[in-house]
């Protein structure tokens, strides 16, 4: 059969590139070729429709093979193949309770690793006198701020069969003691404990702007902690270089891998300072990146680097095994949406399935309510299992590098890979990521790309499913878990007064762990360990992408809930459905992105039925829609009536052409179409209806 099917394949003719661009041209009928086939991406590359082994170099392959350099192609000969990766569930209910009963379920039902986020407030030593972190706002995290109560959320926890990560932010050494302190009190031996401290104090710096010590006593803290954990715990990690503190301030991508460099290389010099080689520094550091919900260019983003990490370590001397890097993906939380959740289910499977593809070694699917509040049982499940489908049931894990060879993915690869070296080299040119962040040039470089961002947003030339396009008004408020905040605050702090011992001061981790045995809760070691130095500086501002959006939605709803009704536009309609049914739907869409609801009328012939049926459906103002030929005929005629009645403000939809002033003449007062500014159409029409909108929309 084989043969057979190789003999047909001989009978067609190989087409050149040539050839399939004359086609192409031909179905063009004359548009750009560069403007109807060619994508630009927020990283200024250009997608173009077709890859071919022209695209990439002829002798050799740059990607190398899976486990050795340059490790594009995975940090390891086997990769996935023979135990998949790590699937790792993020649990940050407040109360240490909850939260067990969730960790337990997880573990037991398909997860196969934890990580913890503690509260804001924890981070800051929740358990002080300071009113601004007592009275902190919102559902941050976990409520941990003591050795009981790191046990009373790992409960029945196997604690050297499942690796326990930690996000504890500035408190990223006394969140370490409180583990290690654990670990004695079950006693589990040393070199059988699994965990990752997590420390990443610049990450911190760059999404809260402050640091409750100095920079530089920062990266001591995270070269002495390193240092311990090589020394003490062979099978845990010490640190994380967290891409996710610029990614949600808007970076594109290159930027994302230039600060995680810039940020790894001030790391390694830390943990060097503090006596480790730099194959001990390297097997020290874990790297998460967050993926958005475009497949190609998270699997790219991963490959590339892995890449770079590895010319990191290859100029700084170590050995080629070390070179490999240790990768974490996670659903980045830019993209999920507290509107239509249910779309951010699908948004988590495309960034697992790019962060299996792309060789990652664990992997954390958000909880699709995850933009609304603390996850629901239900929510966590389908997390757990979209990982546990791709692994189990698509096999994804059995093949190595599967988009290796891909001429489009690796073209991609090489491209990110080179921008974002250049652009790490721009960083250590600054002096480095403490100089970057201190100066604000960081901040403002990623400020100026997520305005970009938000323009593309607003024009949907990056469309929102569920925000930006196809917007469900009526759609059900999705339920989420019941938080007692302020019940929970106060049995925290009587159990934090209880056990509260003043004079801490540990001289190193060891005494760290120690003082933490002894009741030292979370805040007074942040306090010790500090130098007194508070450090700010300008913030990586986050950003979700459908934050302009859903103000407006939010908007609406406060107008419902005062009003008992939707602001409301009426679509005109001309003529029969064929002819206008594609404008209105269009339209319906278009404004009820906004949270203005579209009031469809029957297709219009006459001027005085139209103008009757918007009387009816108590909407200010109106938009027509219907085909260019019929509005030839009718537009202007119905313009003039239904301005006449007293339509405040008019739209059209559609390109008007070179009708454009006589429809202007007819009262039409602006138009609607492909490529609009639909942002500032909507903001615009909320300031003319007088609905009050918060945030960030226009």
């Amino acid at each position: 059969m084989t043969q057979d099917i190789l003999a047909l394949a001989g009978d067609f003719p190989t087409l050149s590139r040539e050839a399939w661009l004359a086609l192409v041209d031909k179905a063009l009928k004359g548009a750009p070729f560069e403007k109807k086939m060619v994508t630009k991406t927020h990283e200024g590359f250009s997608i173009q429709p077709i890859y071919t082994r022209a695209d990439w170099p002829s002798t050799g392959d740059p990607s190398g093979f899976p486990g050795v350099m340059p490790f594009t192609r995975g940090g390891t000969a086997a990769g996935a193949v023979l135990h998949g990766w790590d699937v790792r569930q993020e649990h940050a209910h407040p109360d240490p309770t909850a939260a067990n009963a969730q960790i337990l379920t997880d573990l037991e039902r398909g997860a196969s690793s934890v990580t913890l986020r503690f509260d804001a407030a924890g981070r800051a030593g929740f358990d002080s006198d300071d009113a601004e972190a007592a009275d902190l706002a919102g559902v941050e995290g976990m409520m941990i701020a003591s050795l009981d109560d790191l046990d009373t959320a790992l409960a029945g926890v196997f604690l050297d069969g499942a690796v326990v990560g930690l996000q504890a932010g500035a408190a990223f050494e006394p969140a370490a003691a409180l583990l290690a302190a654990l670990w004695a009190r079950r006693q589990i031996a040393p070199a059988a404990a699994l965990g990752a401290f997590n420390a990443d104090p610049l990450g911190t710096l760059a999404a809260t702007g402050s640091l409750p010590m100095s920079a530089a006593r920062a990266l001591s803290r995270l070269g002495a902690l390193a240092a311990h954990t090589a020394r003490s715990y062979p099978q845990a990690t010490a640190v994380m270089v967290d891409g996710a503190p610029y990614h949600d301030g808007g970076a594109n991508e290159v930027q994302t891998l230039a600060a995680v460099l810039s940020t790894g290389v001030a790391y390694l010099r830390a943990m060097e300072a503090a006596g480790l080689s730099v194959d001990e520094a390297a097997a020290q550091m874990v790297f998460s990146l967050p993926l958005d919900a475009d497949i190609f260019l998270g699997v790219a983003k991963l490959r590339a680097a892995r890449r770079l990490w590895a010319r990191v370590l290859e100029a700084s001397g170590a050995s080629e095994p070390s070179r490999a890097m240790r990768l974490h993906a996670t659903t980045a939380r830019r993209v999920l949406t507290r509107r239509d959740p249910w779309v951010n289910m699908l948004r988590g499977t495309v960034s697992c399935f790019a962060g299996a593809v792309g060789g990652a070694d664990s992997i954390a699917v958000a909880p699709f309510d995850a933009a609304l509040g603390v996850a629901t049982d239900f929510s966590r499940r389908i997390a757990r299992n979209v990982q546990v489908i791709l692994l189990e049931e698509c096999n994804l894990g059995r093949v190595n590098d599967p988009a290796g060879g891909s001429w489009y993915v690796e073209t991609l690869t090489d491209r990110l890979a080179r921008e974002a070296w250049s652009a790490f080299q721009g960083l250590e040119a600054e002096g480095g990521m403490v100089a970057a962040l201190e100066s604000g040039a960081l901040a403002g470089r990623i400020a100026a790309t997520w305005d970009d961002r938000r323009k593309a947003i607003a024009k949907r030339k990056d469309p929102l499913t569920g925000i930006s396009e196809f917007p469900n008004l009526a759609e059900a408020p999705v339920a989420t878990t019941p938080v007692d905040l302020a019940a929970l605050r106060q049995a925290a702090t009587a159990r934090l007064s209880a056990a509260r011992r003043d004079g801490v001061a540990p001289g190193d981790f060891a005494a760290a762990i120690e003082a933490v045995g002894t009741g030292a809760t979370l805040g007074a070691l942040t306090r010790a360990l500090g130098d007194g130095a508070a450090l700010r500086v300008p913030a990586v501002a986050p950003h979700v992408l459908a934050e302009d959006f859903e103000a407006l939605r939010d908007a609406s709803d406060d107008w419902l809930a005062a009003h008992g009704q939707r602001p409301k536009i009426f679509l005109a309609n001309l003529g029969p459905v064929a002819q206008h049914t594609a404008r209105a739907t269009f339209a319906k869409n278009f404004f009820e992105a906004g949270g203005i609801e579209a009031v469809a009328g029957a297709g219009f012939d006459e001027a005085a039925d139209c103008v009757a049926a918007w009387r009816d459906s108590g909407a200010k103002v109106a938009i027509l829609c219907s085909s260019d030929g019929l509005y030839e005929t009718k537009a202007e005629d119905m313009a003039r009536a239904l301005k006449a009645a007293g339509v405040s403000r008019l739209y059209l939809a559609g390109a008007p052409g070179e009708r454009r002033a006589l429809y202007d003449a007819a009262g039409v007062d602006a138009y609607i179409q492909a490529g609009s500014d639909v942002l500032g159409v909507l903001g615009d029409l909320h300031a003319h209806l007088g609905l009050a909108v918060e945030g960030s929309a226009r």
